[in-house]
């Protein structure tokens, strides 16, 4: 037993633990008697996230909230957009959806501008021809007859064109 190191170490162990404990006491109790240092909070009041999106029903609710920065502000129903800046200045826009379009309906589009743009042209022939104009005839004398009459013809010397459509 007496040759057993493990014997001699527990002992002095035991002996350093004590020692560390009473120092740690000490430290604790040197603590306690020197003036407490006053505990410091930050508190965030404002938001650090600038890029935030607020809906409003109306202009006057966009007037009477505060903003740090530029803040855009949308109608529930996604119509309207108010931009107000730190100075209280408000711009207002009015939002359409872009819906898009493949290549029939383009097609279709570029079909619907063709029809309109003939129509138009037809509308604008129709008041020309519907014009009122002055027939100019000249009378001929001809001796083609076999007995030596006279035969009168009336000649224009005009083309009108007559129209089919219409009148409104």
């Amino acid at each position: 037993m007496y040759n057993n190191p493990y014997m001699i170490n527990n002992n002095q162990s035991i002996s350093e633990r004590i020692d560390n404990e009473i120092e740690k006491l000490k430290q604790m109790k040197a603590n306690m008697q020197q003036p407490i240092q006053p505990i410091t909070q930050n508190f965030q009041l404002a938001p650090q996230n600038k890029e935030i999106i607020k809906y409003a029903n109306s202009i006057n609710e966009v007037q009477k909230d505060y903003v740090i920065g530029d803040t855009p502000y949308f109608s529930r129903d996604m119509s309207v957009v108010w931009i107000k800046n730190v100075k209280g200045d408000i711009k207002t826009y009015e939002l359409n959806e872009i819906i898009p379009k493949d290549e029939k309906d383009l097609m279709i589009e570029s079909l619907q501008m063709q029809i309109d743009e003939l129509r138009g042209q037809i509308k604008n022939d129709e008041h020309v021809t519907n014009a009122i104009t002055k027939q100019i005839t000249t009378d001929t004398d001809t001796d083609d007859e076999p007995d030596g009459n006279a035969v009168k013809e009336d000649k224009s010397s005009s083309i009108q064109r007559v129209s089919t459509s219409k009148k409104r």
